[in-house]
């Protein structure tokens, strides 16, 4: 499969003058290089895989040439892994004057098949909502001209697999089929060989590169000191920040004692139901609340402009899920940071994350950190006289619980 790199601007990209005039009302200055390359040739028909990663502008690559090619007796068919991205996508379409269904988990089951039977010309679900419809014989796939895979590697890590196999198995055989995907591991792949035809591949970064405009750096300390060193890391940042926790109760434990520190904050996890997740994505969005707390749920499915910090309060299961959290900051041509706070005893799970980047990630106190076989290039924090006692205060805890 070829790989593919164009820079073009939209006036470029072959797009009627109808939809050219829907972007243009958007104020999208020039499109991102996945636009560049997958929109032309999603335009000719082909089937097409976009390898690039999270905030890149890959909703738009398949939605022009949805709105260009679909028929009228056609509708669009877009999968996405959570909730919160579902959302995003049907928020992008609308922008563009498409008429939607969104099927997710979470949200009225009645209230979608009014929807379905409205005939939206794209259809956004999740997979197992889907084909809870499938069952219920409330939506038929045999229409569905154009199919999208949003995020598929991440799809296939929450063992959705049978249901995209159903799913697709259900729509027509001679449909256009566009996979999208930050990673491109032996399971999409085998994927895309069992229901893409012939697809040409666009490739616009290598799988595991972050942002460039993303200053990255881990800062080593004991379990217990990170609730302090997270209230140190949001005096010192005034705009939106974001942090991971591994777990739902982690996440409900840390937003818990931020809002008791009178920081505004919310929460996304898997306990939430869909009203509260949804309250949660719009006010962090609009600015009711700062801080928003989040598992890896949000790692792909929050597309934010201009958070200002993310911050790992714990590390991530998986390696490449490292990538897709810091890519939630140094959006849309604006810089961001991201700090990891890890234990002295999480060294070799830090090296693994480095593996994934093909790159060291500076370390904020060095004295605190373990040995480690790589060369890491420490910077110093703002010289503030609270910051410099709490990262001593930080090594020394350090020190104590390896003597210890």
């Amino acid at each position: 499969m070829p790989t593919i790199s164009l820079t073009l601007g939209f006036d470029q990209l072959g797009l009627s003058p109808k939809v050219f005039a829907k972007v243009s009302a958007l104020k999208f200055q020039s499109p991102t290089p996945i636009q560049s390359g997958a929109v032309p040739i999603a335009l000719k028909g082909v089937d097409v895989i976009g390898i690039a990663q999270t905030g890149t502008g890959k909703t738009l690559a398949f939605s022009l040439p949805m709105l260009e090619r679909l028929r009228p007796t056609e509708f669009g068919l877009v999968l996405a892994p959570t909730r919160e991205l579902a959302m995003q996508i049907e928020e992008t379409l609308h922008k563009l004057g498409v008429s939607t269904a969104l099927i997710i988990g979470g949200a009225s089951i009645n209230q979608q098949v009014h929807a379905l039977r409205a005939r939206p010309q794209v259809v956004v679900a999740t997979p197992g909502r889907l084909i809870d419809h499938m069952d219920r014989r409330s939506v038929n796939l045999r229409h569905a001209g154009i199919v999208v895979l949003d995020e598929a590697d991440r799809m296939l890590d929450m063992g959705f697999a049978p249901a995209i196999r159903r799913i697709l198995a259900a729509t027509p055989p001679r449909r256009q089929t566009m996979m999208f995907s930050a990673t491109m591991p032996p399971e999409v792949r085998k994927l895309s060989e069992e229901f893409m035809e012939d697809p040409e591949t666009v490739e616009v970064t290598p799988a595991g590169t972050p942002v460039e405009r993303i200053q990255q750096e881990v800062t080593y300390i004991p379990h217990a000191n990170k609730p302090e060193a997270l209230n140190y890391l949001l005096e010192e940042h005034a705009g939106t920040v974001l942090v991971f926790a591994r777990t739902r109760h982690g996440a409900r434990k840390v937003a818990k004692a931020l809002r008791t520190a009178n920081h505004s904050a919310c929460e996304i996890h898997s306990d939430r139901t869909m009203a509260q997740r949804k309250d949660a994505l719009t006010g962090f969005k609009s600015g009711r609340y700062r801080v928003m707390v989040a598992t890896d749920i949000a790692a792909r499915g929050i597309d934010v402009k201009e958070i200002e910090l993310v911050v790992n309060y714990d590390l991530p299961d998986n390696p490449e899920d490292y990538v897709h959290r810091i890519g939630r900051t140094g959006r849309a041509g604006h810089s961001g940071r991201a700090i990891t706070l890890a234990t002295p005893e999480q060294a070799k799970e830090v090296r693994a994350i480095e593996r994934v980047l093909k790159q060291a990630i500076p370390v904020t106190n060095p004295d605190a950190a373990p040995p480690a076989p790589v060369v890491h290039m420490p910077r110093a924090f703002p010289a503030r006289n609270a910051r410099q006692n709490f990262v001593f205060q930080s090594q020394r805890s350090a020190r104590s619980c390896r003597r210890g």
